[in-house]
């Protein structure tokens, strides 16, 4: 039997799949826009996601979002959109990546 600390799991809202917590960026909707959280202390309810384009682009199309947020209607992810582009662009260029 393992004793150790339980590690907290979620779910990426764009490819649907589980993840350990630490791995997965939390992002909250602050005035209709889509911010990222990655400290998890920003109010309201969260999603997680895979902090990648391509899930990002799948959840787009799923229309997640709303329903991850319990919100009605279109949100606003460009901000996030372009924090994902730059992190990507970073990471091709090999310089180390901080948080989103």
């Amino acid at each position: 039997m393992n004793r150790g600390r339980t590690v907290p799991v979620r779910t990426c809202v764009g490819c649907r799949g589980h993840s350990v917590k630490s791995d997965l960026l939390r992002l909250v909707v602050v005035e209709g826009v889509i911010v990222p959280d990655p400290h998890g202390r920003l109010p309201g309810r969260g999603a997680h996601l895979h902090p990648d384009l391509a899930c990002l682009e799948l959840a787009e199309r799923r229309r997640a979002f709303p329903r991850a947020f319990r919100l009605p209607g279109p949100l606003d992810g460009e901000a996030l959109r372009d924090r994902l582009a730059a992190r990507a662009a970073r990471q091709q260029d090999g310089r180390t990546v901080s948080d989103v």
